[in-house]
């Protein structure tokens, strides 16, 4: 089994990264969000579910040393984070569902691919049919702290 970190931003709909492992614990997820903050800032605030590799220690601490209030969704409630439920669902038809991954190098190749064509090609109505990526390079990135 294959474990999907996915990551949205809710206002421009682009998707920084979809990273696969085998699994994820919460230095992970921290390693993860380091890596895209250092390119296209810190954000005020992350919306997130309740699964361990997020409830962790690790990125609590992360989260309070960078100013990042974390919004945890409540138990059971996906419909508290519909932007990424929509993206797991589409993520998971056009994407996992279409594929067979040979190895986990295989599916970050893909699912990259299947990412980088979501953020540049692919025209989105909540945002005037344009693709994510038009929105982000009209946004300055805010600084690292």
């Amino acid at each position: 089994k294959i474990r999907v970190l996915t990551i949205v931003d809710t206002f421009t709909r682009f998707s920084p990264a979809v990273d696969p492992r085998f699994s994820y614990r919460g230095e992970d997820v921290v390693l993860t969000l380091e890596r895209i903050c250092r390119s296209v800032g810190y954000p005020q605030s992350i919306r997130l579910d309740q699964g361990s590799e997020l409830a962790s220690r690790d990125l609590d601490l992360w989260a309070y040393q960078k100013g990042v209030v974390l919004d945890f969704s409540r138990l059971g409630k996906p419909t508290d984070n519909g932007f990424i439920e929509s993206f797991n669902g589409k993520l998971r038809a056009e994407c996992l569902n279409t594929h067979w991954f040979m190895s986990l190098d295989d599916a970050r190749a893909k699912m990259e691919a299947w990412r980088r064509d979501y953020n540049e090609v692919r025209p989105h109505s909540a945002i005037g049919n344009k693709p994510p990526i038009a929105l982000m390079n009209g946004l300055p990135a805010p600084p690292p702290e």
